[in-house]
């Protein structure tokens, strides 16, 4: 396999085209805009397998052929009454076996917002990408920074060879969703515990808020089920400094199987193999950006790659 770039590692992540693209039209063509019920903003694009499973559920859908488009209905016009309702379907189509995504059920609530900030109904965790609704995480880097004594070094998991998205591909040293009450914090400090080890105190203390990522990704088989739809995501980033003297993370709950500490040097080789999952070779490059590994003077691609990690998305957001 040819080694990727850093502009290609980007693009497996952030893979919907641009509306300058040559391909824009011919992908775009076909979606379906999934609206709130005053049909004022697009909550995420459906394939045409979705929207035909949506057009006999009259009670809870309005279907718009001829401006492609699909909304709840205005009776459903409480965060209570459209929670309900939307689980129901998920439910429903999960004992129908009508996606295979729905497989990876996850039994994990998902904020889907409108209008921006405000909370509009919450949803399946799995069932988020039929409806391509906008998704948030925290992925953070533990590393050690470069000194006298060697080169910066980053904590990198291997996750699990049993996981059904992406097994035994390369990590963020800790990453994690953002369900439904959490917040951005309190869900990094679950996660570093849950998948890490790491103790409360010392992410408390020492990790430290460096901004976010976006993309608008396109599903493959490997991140589990149906390949096609559409998922855009919102990462917020964390660095965590540490020391030799620092306890190593570990295995806690089955999410990676191993973590390595690698210099700069080993970790650039394992993106350009095409070891890492998609978003988080993404937010890897993102950290050699900030951390100035990665430069206009060492990359001819600097401006698109910077651009196209913090990339607009054209749904209400959180």
């Amino acid at each position: 396999m040819p080694k990727l770039n850093n502009l290609e590692l980007i693009a497996l992540a952030d893979s919907f085209p641009y509306a300058t693209s040559s391909v824009y039209k011919t992908v775009a063509s076909s979606l379906y805009q999934f609206t709130s019920h005053d049909m004022n903003a697009a909550l995420g694009y459906l394939l045409p397998s979705v929207v035909d499973s949506l057009r006999g559920l009259k009670q809870s859908f309005v279907v718009n052929d001829a401006e492609q488009r699909v909304s709840i209905a205005p009776e459903f016009d409480t965060v209570e009454k459209r929670s309900k309702m939307m689980k129901d379907l998920a439910l429903k189509w999960r004992i129908e076996k009508k996606f295979k995504v729905l497989d990876g059920w996850r039994s994990e609530l998902y904020p889907i917002y409108y209008p921006s900030s405000e909370l509009y109904f919450t949803f399946e965790r799995s069932a988020c990408p039929i409806f391509g609704f906008v998704t948030y995480g925290v992925h953070m880097t533990a590393y050690i920074p470069a000194s006298d004594t060697g080169p910066l070094r980053i904590w990198v998991p291997r996750r699990s060879r049993t996981k059904s998205t992406y097994p035994s591909m390369l990590d963020n040293t800790v990453a994690g969703g953002i369900g439904y009450p959490y917040g951005v914090f309190d869900t990094l400090i679950k996660e570093c515990g849950e998948e890490a080890g790491f103790d409360s105190e010392l992410i408390k203390e020492k990790a430290k808020s460096v901004g976010n990522v976006s993309y608008y990704y396109i599903r493959t088989s490997s991140a589990g089920g149906e390949s096609g739809f559409l998922q855009p995501e919102v990462q917020y980033c964390y660095d965590l400094e540490v020391t030799e003297d620092t306890p190593p993370p570990k295995p806690i709950d089955g999410e990676a199987e191993d973590f390595y500490l690698w210099d700069v040097e080993r970790v650039q080789e394992e993106l350009a193999a095409g070891n890492y999952k998609p978003n988080t070779a993404l937010v890897t490059i993102d950290f050699l950006v900030r951390h100035g590994v990665v430069t206009p003077e060492n990359e001819p691609n600097y401006l698109e790659i910077t651009s196209r990690m913090h990339r607009n998305l054209e749904h209400p957001l959180r």
